[in-house]
């Protein structure tokens, strides 16, 4: 079941709960910041360094519609296809998971994702917001009548109405989706507003057997804190990236949430190992992390699109007058 209790070490902060699963997403979320062009030698020493590290699952990009997307603008882990997963993953580590996320009306999931026997991967993440709802529920049914773990993922939750929200974990509920995904997409969230929503989340999961997952962004400097916060109550699948590397301010450290949860199944050295060989050079390359820009969209409860836009201009040193625009947008 969901969300029991520790059942193993001490007490209090030196325990740790065994159903816990964290989920890399380095590559996915960090490809938002070069439209997905990583080498195929860093993606693999990313999968390794995850089969090193203990970690449950790595999730190595979307599976995206070549009719939307072009292969000339985006890069190999846009679309996923299955010899370029098979080429970096090699031989597989049956302890290591591998997901993709497929994106409400941007996958030809029908097509493009192929049954789970004939696929390395184990798992299908379908992102949605509020309003594809009905279109999700199609992705989640199909991915699982093709044998796969399903999660969803709501986006943008700080934008959603409590009536909204409601009546879309109600919908899941009847889905055979695995996991429920709180997505805080803006980094704009406090610890009390994310215990809140776990209540909403819990109903639905507690009563259908379902999971919670919690993915996070640090705008607001919040992305660890929030996903403890989740973990407190209740969140058994975490999303954390090597370096906090992800779409602007990026998420929830990987290498400070292994420390956190004391599970010995969880090794720090290779994220440190692989941080230093391969994830740091990037920041030559394009700039993610904490910055005042995307605090200020977080604060605003805002899509760091602009701030992102701002900080690529080359014309970044006016911060008030960004300030000044985002309120003017409100």
């Amino acid at each position: 079941m969901a969300n029991k209790e520790p059942a193993v070490g001490s007490k209090g902060w030196l325990s740790y709960r065994p159903e816990i699963k964290v989920l890399d997403v380095t590559i996915r979320d960090g490809g938002l910041m070069n439209n997905h062009h990583f080498t195929p030698d860093l993606v693999r020493a990313v999968y390794r360094t995850a089969c090193e590290a203990g970690v449950d699952y790595v999730e190595l990009g979307y599976k995206s519609s070549k009719k939307v997307f072009t292969t000339a603008e985006n890069g190999p882990w846009k679309f996923c296809d299955e010899d370029a997963m098979r080429d970096v993953i090699g031989e597989k580590n049956p302890a290591v998971k591998i997901a993709v996320m497929a994106d409400a009306e941007r996958c030809d999931y029908h097509t493009d994702i192929l049954p789970r026997d004939k696929s390395v991967l184990d798992m299908i993440r379908v992102a949605t917001y509020i309003h594809q709802i009905p279109t999700a529920v199609e992705m989640i049914q199909d991915a699982h009548d093709k044998g796969y773990e399903t999660c969803v993922n709501l986006m943008a939750i700080s934008t959603v109405q409590e009536s909204e929200l409601d009546a879309a974990l109600d919908v899941f509920a009847q889905t055979p989706v695995d996991v429920i995904y709180l997505v805080d997409s803006f980094g704009t969230m406090y610890s009390e507003e994310i215990r809140a929503k776990m209540a909403k989340f819990r109903r639905v999961t507690d009563a259908t057997g379902k999971q919670v997952g919690i993915h996070t962004h640090n705008n607001c400097q919040l992305a660890y804190a929030n996903t403890i916060e989740a973990i407190i109550c209740g969140a058994n699948y975490l999303d954390a990236s090597l370096a906090g590397l992800g779409r602007g301010s990026g998420n929830c450290q990987m290498e400070l949430l292994l420390g956190f949860l004391h599970n010995p199944k969880y090794q720090l050295r290779p994220l440190l190992a692989c941080i230093r060989d391969h994830i740091e050079p990037l920041r030559k390359e394009f700039f993610w992390g904490y910055s005042i820009p995307y605090m200020i969209t977080g604060i605003l409860n805002q899509h760091p699109r602009d701030a992102i836009a701002f900080m690529e201009s080359g014309k970044c040193d006016d911060i008030v007058k960004f300030y000044d625009k985002m309120r003017e947008a409100e």
